[in-house]
């Protein structure tokens, strides 16, 4: 039976966003909303006009970055439906992230502060909303409150999982052993498709699952590389490897960096020199 999935993308496009964020409406007789996007009119009218006169169940956020859940509130007052996720913007988060919050580590880019489900979900559970069974996969990595949400052979992706980008991770909010962690988690299960938060769907899931690992380990690789050569701090890391990265985008390959350096430094490959700024501080090979 075909999957009964509407998608409104909203007028949000960036580097980041590409052509905007996408708003997954499931069911028939009573809906669901996913992701409502970014408090923008043009889409909340969208959002209401394919809902039309049905019953909304719920609205589920995937994670707590505002193109995703800032609508969310204005459109439970609307709808009169709870809006349910994994917590709030720091659920989730590991002991390490916490930590390297409270020493003041910046990166919160795009965190919804004010973001407060009316329901938490929790990894594992299942749901039937408007006659739609859903599968909750908590997968932090991007943030720590991402989840996934299993729809049969489909799966709900939001910023894990894309097909045009790979994603973001920007401590403390991304966590790169986390995300690691997390893409294993997918990679166990045999899916037929994708439905990303950006973009178009991921028609072999298997093949992007294998392709993020490797992206991923290639990138580490080539920390350790650059880092054989003697102790280089995140930014100049950056520059070494990214050398053919638009300008505007390297502030965000650095918290990318940032991230693996982290990583390595939990398993003991890399240490942090000094006490200074995380941001800047230099690394070196253990």
């Amino acid at each position: 039976m075909p999957l009964p999935l509407c998608t409104l993308r909203a007028d949000n496009p960036g580097p980041f966003t590409g052509l905007g964020t996408n708003t997954y409406i499931l069911g028939q007789s009573a809906q669901i909303i996913v992701d409502p996007g970014p408090d923008h009119p043009a889409h909340l009218a969208a959002i209401l006009a394919q809902v039309g006169g049905h019953k909304v169940e719920a609205i589920i956020v995937t994670h707590a970055h505002g193109d995703h859940s800032a609508l969310a509130p204005k459109l439970s007052r609307l709808t009169n439906a709870p809006v349910l996720a994994y917590g709030d913007a720091r659920a989730g988060m590991s002991a390490q992230m916490h930590a390297l919050q409270a020493e003041g580590i910046a990166g919160g880019e795009g965190r919804d502060e004010s973001f407060a489900p009316d329901v938490c979900l929790h990894d594992g559970q299942t749901l039937t909303l408007a006659g739609v069974p859903i599968e909750v996969i908590h997968t932090p990595g991007h943030m720590s409150n991402h989840i996934c949400l299993g729809l049969g052979e489909d799966l709900l992706s939001g910023d894990h999982v894309m097909a045009w980008s790979t994603s973001l991770i920007s401590p403390p909010d991304g966590d790169m052993g986390a995300y690691m962690a997390s893409l294993h988690k997918l990679a166990a299960r045999n899916w037929r498709r994708f439905h990303p938060g950006h973009g178009a769907p991921v028609q072999d899931p298997a093949a992007r699952l294998s392709a993020l690992i490797a992206h991923r380990l290639g990138r580490e690789a080539s920390v350790l590389a650059a880092l054989s050569k003697g102790p280089a701090t995140p930014q100049a890391l950056t520059a070494s490897i990214y050398t053919d990265l638009a300008p505007h985008l390297h502030a965000a390959a650095t918290r990318n960096v940032l991230a693996h350096l982290i990583d390595l430094q939990a398993r003991a490959k890399v240490a942090r020199l000094g006490d200074g700024p995380l941001g800047s501080a230099s690394f070196q090979l253990r």
